[in-house]
């Protein structure tokens, strides 16, 4: 019997179904072509903006109720007004919170952020951990809803990278398709977060890609326009920070005092940097001597920041209100001195505690008040020639967070974009530029690579210095039935003397090996056991990880490039 036929509509229906199916198929094959991957592009910028939103809004929300305020723009404000149990027991409880999350689902208690992303990009085909992501983004929503001094930018664009990874192994991207895809997703997030779509892709691409290939470049600003468009929609076409007073600034005779601001902002920026760095590893020692049980790390530094919050609020959350305040003016010099040396002290104490968040809302508080105490004493000395002294608060705002976040050009943008000021580009250029040549020299060029240095992740020094540490020696190696396999008594008398690697070395670890030896090759082996001797599985020559190494290169410097 003939079936019968269907109409027009669910003819067009069926053949629509047939069509994204077969879409689907070849995406997931063959991956997306160009104008499906700017399709794509833009659903994880969607994704990642609400993503971002949401965060954002939660941690409001719950700042509000937890120090009773109807505008946690003016968080300080309201603190100072609280009980002083009250302000003390917020971040303690939160801290206990958090060491709780991260003592379950985390291995190692240690929350990932930004340079987790700008690792995942750089040896994991632009992936990052989901679900120690998604319990690292919790704990650092804790942390800032209950007063931790950190910022929100930090577990933004991991959770962003979280979705971008979720969708990269949906379609089984690629290295260049998946790293893309997280560039698109932390545009939009930092767009979203900051209503900066210029500062949003230029950070997605100078400090998470670490390139500006073409290819990258038209995806992430459809992801980071998108993330504008959805912040506006939310919060309105409103800047983060208000400046009521227009900024001039008396080019030539001005511009050497922002030179000096520069290089000022720059030490400030290394002694923030190396002050968390200590206090981390101080943290460590401390927890390793005393035996603290890893879950009540957080809730000590909790305690130690509700002790400083009691007397000085400004360290209270984000800092947004007392930023405002040295960006107009409304601080005095004595007040903005020691601002910079609590907002530090409270800054180590949150990072060292493994709290979470991020360092660019601290970076950018510390350094409107660096740039406003410098301006006060600039504008003290010379009078007839000087501009406003906020417009020094404004350019060390940019010349320090620059420094800490080691991307220039994206803080240059973003500090534009925070405040609407455009007129004094000239002396916010100078300053960043200095500092962050200055800082790179005493750090490893960023917070965010210093970080990796010091989990011996080597990806400041650049491609060359990592790409090895992203093949195994499995990989690589000669298998005993290569046709060019290694001389299998060779291999035996080299076993005896024990010179023989793991298949399960990476070649960054196994080349040193292979070098002592001052031989062409080295056998690679499965570990000995209790039921035997190391057995022989191959052996890694050293021009084949030469030739891997070169092609690593080439098609690195082509990614970059195209």
């Amino acid at each position: 019997m003939a079936e019968p036929q269907k109409s027009p509509i669910g003819q067009g229906v069926d053949d629509a179904l047939t069509a994204c199916r077969g879409g689907w198929h070849v995406i997931r094959t063959r991956g997306p072509s160009q104008v499906q991957f700017w399709f794509i592009a833009l659903l994880v910028g969607i994704a990642a903006s609400f993503a971002a939103i949401g965060f954002r809004f939660g941690i409001e929300t719950f700042q509000a109720w937890l120090y009773q305020t109807d505008d946690v723009a003016y968080l300080r404000s309201n603190a100072a007004r609280l009980d002083w149990w009250w302000v003390l027991l917020i971040p303690m409880a939160g801290g206990l919170a958090v060491g709780v999350i991260l003592n379950r689902f985390t291995d190692d208690g240690r929350v990932r952020s930004v340079a987790d992303v700008i690792e995942g990009a750089a040896l994991y085909d632009g992936r990052v951990e989901a679900r120690k992501g998604l319990m690292s983004t919790l704990a650092s929503f804790v942390t800032l809803s209950t007063g931790g001094s950190t910022g929100r930018e930090g577990p933004v664009v991991h959770l962003a990278a979280i979705i971008s990874t979720y969708v990269s192994r949906l379609i089984r991207a690629d290295g260049i398709t998946g790293r893309d895809l997280m560039g698109c997703a932390v545009a939009a997030a930092v767009s979203a977060s900051f209503n900066a779509p210029i500062a949003g892709a230029l950070f997605a691409l100078e400090v998470v890609l670490r390139h500006f290939a073409v290819h990258a470049f038209a995806p992430i600003v459809i992801a980071s326009v998108a993330g504008t468009v959805i912040n506006r929609s939310v919060y309105g076409d409103v800047t983060e920070f208000l400046i009521p007073n227009q900024n001039v600034l008396a080019f030539y005779v001005e511009l050497p005092a922002f030179l000096i601001l520069g290089l000022l902002c720059g030490l400030v920026a290394v002694v923030l940097m190396r002050a968390i760095f200590w206090a981390d590893t101080m943290g460590t020692a401390l927890q390793t001597r005393w035996r603290i049980p890893r879950y009540l790390r957080p809730m000590i530094a909790g305690t130690l920041l509700g002790a400083l919050a009691i007397y000085y609020p400004h360290i209270i959350g984000v800092g947004y209100e007392t930023t405002s305040d040295a960006l107009t003016g409304r601080l005095v010099m004595h007040e903005a001195i020691v601002f910079v040396f609590i907002k530090i002290i409270a800054v180590a104490i949150t990072m060292a505690g493994r709290m979470g968040g991020g360092v660019f809302s601290p970076s950018l508080m510390v350094g409107a008040m660096t740039g406003l105490a410098f301006g006060m004493v600039a504008t003290g000395i010379f009078p007839d020639v000087s501009g406003e002294g906020t417009l020094y608060a404004l350019a060390g705002m940019g010349a320090v967070t620059a420094a800490v976040l080691g991307a220039p050009i994206s803080t240059t943008l973003i500090v534009f974009e925070l405040t609407g000021d455009w007129q004094t580009g000239i002396a916010v250029m100078v300053s960043v530029s200095l500092s962050s040549a200055l800082a790179s020299k005493l750090v490893h060029r960023s917070f965010f690579l210093t970080q990796l240095e010091r989990r011996g992740v080597h990806l400041a020094a650049g491609p060359q210095a990592y790409l090895l540490g992203t093949f195994r020696v499995a990989s690589v190696m000669r298998a005993k039935d290569h046709p060019k396999a290694a001389d299998p008594q060779t291999c035996a008398a080299l076993i005896l003397e024990g010179t023989y690697i793991s298949q399960d070395l990476m070649l960054d670890q196994a080349m040193p090996i292979l070098e002592a030896t001052g031989s062409s090759f080295i056998p690679v082996v499965i570990p000995a056991t209790d039921e035997g001797p190391p057995e022989l599985r191959g052996a890694l020559f050293q021009v084949d990880v030469l030739r891997a190494f070169n092609r690593a290169l080439a098609a690195t410097a082509a990614e970059e490039h195209s």
